[in-house]
């Protein structure tokens, strides 16, 4: 029986509001918060009586609320369209840790896309939001950047972007990641490379592309248009852009994917075919997220550290504002931060070349 009443009485104090401390005092809940904040203006009984509720309820404070309450809070939302499941729960995983740590509230918003972003970002600042964190593909658009600038609004991106003098940024080298990706391919002596683009609306597809003819051009290898299918960023269009490279005459020994999703949709494709990887054809991904590691055969990749990036994007965030409001310095700053290949079991050299009616 007393532990049946402990338990009740833990369950009461994980309730306890703030007006439930002010009906145990006798006080408001104005001056409840007075006591809270430490304002002053509370007479010593008053004061007495109030923390004995305090500690006779097991109340605790919300460190958000006291900062709201006092005007200080801040409140950031991270704005996001058309994502994919693996690469938003990364971005979340980082972002949700560094505003707990910053003591900052987190807004997370969802679009149909620029001009729907357009209509919320309009909300939150009638609601009073603080800045705004871009992830792609919003990062791109030079038309909701331009509004959060003129409306004056501390404002981060994640990714590559064309306004780098307007705007911080947190991102990696996508051109040189893409680049070390290729030459890995090209190190382990495949000569016949198919690409598979992003999104071509958004700016970061370009970027990797880059990197992919840069390292062709650099060994000599001729671009062949034929090689490079459109993706979407998508499972379903990596599904499309691998049956397009692998209905050509004379299909690729390496497919290289712009995420990791696409490269988990080019090796579904290939088994389709009954085309063993790697063995018969090496895939690689971009981004390393969790998906690469849930498919068979595990996919050699680019490990782009998106919780961190994240992480970096609201501390980043969160300092030009405290910044702002205290009238000090705040430029845009950009971080690029450290990108890894990691090899995996979706990748070997090129064996021989597979008959075309291998290839249903």
């Amino acid at each position: 029986m007393g532990k049946s009443r402990h338990s009740s009485a833990r369950r009461h104090h994980a309730r306890a509001t703030i007006s439930d401390v002010a009906v145990r005092a006798g006080v408001s809940p104005m001056t409840v918060s007075r006591v809270i904040n430490s304002e002053g203006n509370v007479r010593d009984s008053t004061l007495a009586a109030v923390n004995a509720a305090i500690h006779e309820l097991g109340y605790s404070p919300n460190r958000a609320a006291r900062s709201l309450a006092s005007g200080s809070q801040i409140q950031v939302c991270l704005l996001y369209a058309n994502l994919s499941s693996t690469y938003l729960s990364a971005t979340l995983l980082g972002a949700l840790e560094q505003a707990r740590e910053n003591d900052t509230q987190l807004v997370v918003a969802e679009c149909d896309g620029e001009a729907d972003a357009e209509q919320i970002i309009m909300d939150q600042l009638k609601g009073g939001i603080s800045g705004v964190l871009l992830v792609p593909p919003l990062a791109d658009s030079l038309d909701l950047l331009d509004l959060l600038k003129e409306r004056d609004v501390p404002t981060v991106t994640m990714g590559p972007q064309l306004v780098g003098e307007r705007i911080s940024s947190v991102m990696i080298d996508d051109r040189s990641a893409a680049r070390t990706m290729t030459e890995y391919l090209i190190g382990l002596g495949h000569r016949r490379i198919g690409f598979i683009t992003g999104n071509p609306k958004y700016l970061v597809s370009e970027v990797r592309k880059s990197g992919y003819r840069d390292a062709l051009e650099a060994a000599g290898i001729k671009w062949r248009p034929e090689l490079v299918a459109t993706g979407r960023f998508s499972y379903r269009s990596g599904l499309d852009a691998a049956d397009r490279l692998l209905a050509l005459p004379e299909i690729p020994t390496a497919i290289s994917a712009s995420n990791d999703e696409m490269a988990a949709a080019t090796i579904s494709v290939a088994h389709r075919h009954h085309i063993d990887v790697p063995n018969e054809l090496t895939v690689t991904g971009f981004d390393d997220t969790l998906l690469a590691t849930t498919v068979w055969p595990q996919i050699t990749t680019i490990r782009q550290p998106i919780s961190d990036m994240s992480h970096a994007a609201i501390d980043l965030l969160t300092r030009s504002i405290r910044a702002s409001r205290a009238g000090g310095d705040t430029e845009c700053q950009h971080l690029t931060l450290d990108y890894s290949l990691i090899e995996r079991e979706s990748s070997a050299p090129p064996a021989r070349r597979i008959p075309r009616d291998r290839i249903a």
